[in-house]
C-alpha cells in the first residue's frame, strides 16, 4: 500500500511490475491502410452490389448500355470513396496517436501506450472490442463509438454503418522475449479475447 506524501496526496500509480513492456514501435501508415482495407472489404464487400443492382434493374426491362454504364461507374465511385474514408484515418489529427512510436506496457488493468516516461495515454480492456493472433502479431480492435457518442438522425446511421476499423497493432518482434509473446496470449485469454 502506498503512504501519502506530504500534502496528503499518493503518487499515481504506474504500471504494475508484472506488465509486459515493449519496445518501441511505430505503426506504418501503409501498412495501417492494407489491413484496414482488407478487413472493410471482407465485411462490407456486398455494399458494392447494391448500386451496381439497382442501376441494373432498368436495364433488364429496356436494355441500354448508359444503364450499364451508370451502374459500373457509380459502383467504382461507391468502392473510390469508402477507401478513401479508410484512408482518411491516417490523415486525420486524432488518428495521429496511432502512427507514432510508442512502446506499450500491458498488464491486467490496461495497456498504457507511451511515447516517453512522461507522455502517454491508457487503454482500459474494455475498450477493446475484439483480439485476433496473426502469424508475426497481436491485433487489438477497439470498440466503435457507442449510440450517444454518434450525431443524431441519417448522419449518426451513416457513421454506424460505414464505421472504419481502428486497432492496435503489437508485432512479436516489439516484446522483450519469447515469454512476453506467450504471457500476452495468456493474457487475452484470460480476458476472453483469444479463444
Amino acid at each position: 500500500m502506498q503512504q501519502p506524501n506530504q500534502r496528503g496526496f499518493r503518487a499515481q500509480q504506474g504500471a504494475s511490475p508484472l506488465a509486459i513492456r515493449t519496445k518501441k514501435y511505430q505503426l506504418d501508415k501503409k501498412v495501417y491502410t492494407n489491413m484496414a482495407l482488407k478487413q472493410v472489404w471482407r465485411k462490407d464487400w456486398w455494399y458494392a452490389l447494391i448500386p451496381l443492382v439497382i442501376l441494373l434493374l432498368p436495364a433488364l426491362f429496356s436494355f441500354s448500355w448508359w444503364w450499364v454504364a451508370a451502374a459500373v461507374v457509380v459502383t467504382i465511385l461507391f468502392i473510390l470513396l469508402r477507401s478513401a474514408q479508410v484512408m482518411g484515418v491516417t490523415q486525420v489529427e486524432q488518428g495521429d496517436v496511432l502512427f507514432e512510436k510508442l512502446n506499450y506496457e500491458i498488464d491486467q488493468r490496461q495497456i498504457l501506450m507511451k511515447r516517453n516516461e512522461r507522455e502517454g495515454m491508457a487503454l482500459n480492456w474494455d475498450m477493446i472490442q475484439k483480439a485476433r493472433k496473426e502469424n508475426d502479431a497481436y491485433m487489438l480492435w477497439l470498440k466503435p463509438a457507442t449510440g450517444e457518442q454518434l450525431p443524431k438522425g441519417w448522419k449518426g446511421w451513416l457513421a454506424k454503418t460505414f464505421q472504419v476499423p481502428i486497432f492496435i497493432y503489437l508485432p512479436f518482434r516489439i516484446f522483450t522475449g519469447p515469454n512476453d509473446v506467450k504471457l500476452m496470449e495468456s493474457m487475452l485469454r484470460r480476458k476472453n479475447f483469444l479463444a
